[in-house]
């Protein structure tokens, strides 16, 4: 068992039996490590956010806090191929690191049978790589930061046509976009407006730290966006 197999499976087995706790030794034994390997797994998992904690003396050991676990999901093959296989083709996007942390979890939550049977359908498919495909951008984990604070931005901006304006306060309103083309739609102190700003045309970027003040969800027929359709990214 790899070690992200194990991470998992640790998860699994203290929440099957919490709220009673599990001694370090008897992890080292169920998964053939030893206790040292079996604490430092325990670590890493509380730095990734796991309620976990340790509980001393005899009887004690660690536990996981329950309402923060998934249940067994009865996931088919096809369901969880289709999710991991909708997030690897849809390149670069907000929150994409979240949605990868996210299949993860629903991953380690499916019984056994179900997460090899997935696995080995992704094996069966393979993604052509796109012309012009974008690389992550350097500036999306801080507009993400911002949408996510509601924090005001002050960013350097080149427009279409090539025209830069620098030092833009913008208050971050979220994002719209498509595959490759992903904007943020804020209002821009500038031009007293919301503005959409695509994100590889965003040079510097900055979260002060400025609220940003309360202001209703974006409308974006006010010709921010002019020959572009949208839609709410819910899926019913």
């Amino acid at each position: 068992m790899n070690r992200t197999d194990r991470l998992y499976a640790l998860v699994e087995d203290l929440r099957a039996t919490a709220p009673r706790a599990r001694g370090a030794r008897r992890l080292a034994e169920r998964f053939e490590v030893s206790i040292r390997t079996i604490q430092r797994d325990i670590l890493a998992l509380q730095e990734a956010g796991v309620p976990i904690w340790a509980t001393p003396g005899p009887g004690g050991g660690y536990t996981i806090d329950p309402g923060h676990t998934l249940p067994p999901l009865n996931f088919t093959a096809s369901e969880a191929a289709a999710i991991a296989l909708a997030l690897a083709r849809s390149g670069p996007m907000p929150f994409d690191g979240a949605a990868r942390t996210a299949l993860h979890k629903l991953v380690a939550a499916m019984s056994p049978s179900g997460r090899t049977n997935a696995i080995e359908l992704l094996a069966r498919i393979r993604l052509l790589s796109g012309k012009g495909e974008l690389s992550a951008m350097p500036v999306l984990r801080t507009v993400e930061r911002a949408v996510l604070e509601r924090r005001v931005l002050c960013l350097d901006y080149r427009d279409k046509q090539g025209h830069p304006t620098v030092g833009r306060r913008v208050e971050p309103l979220g994002f719209v976009g498509a595959e490759r083309d992903w904007y943020l739609v804020g209002w821009c102190r500038l031009r007293g407006a919301v503005r959409a700003f695509r994100l590889d045309r965003i040079t510097t970027v900055e979260v002060t730290g400025e609220p940003a003040p309360e202001r209703p969800p974006p409308a974006l027929d006010d010709g921010c966006l002019p020959g572009r359709s949208w839609r709410p990214a819910i899926v019913a």
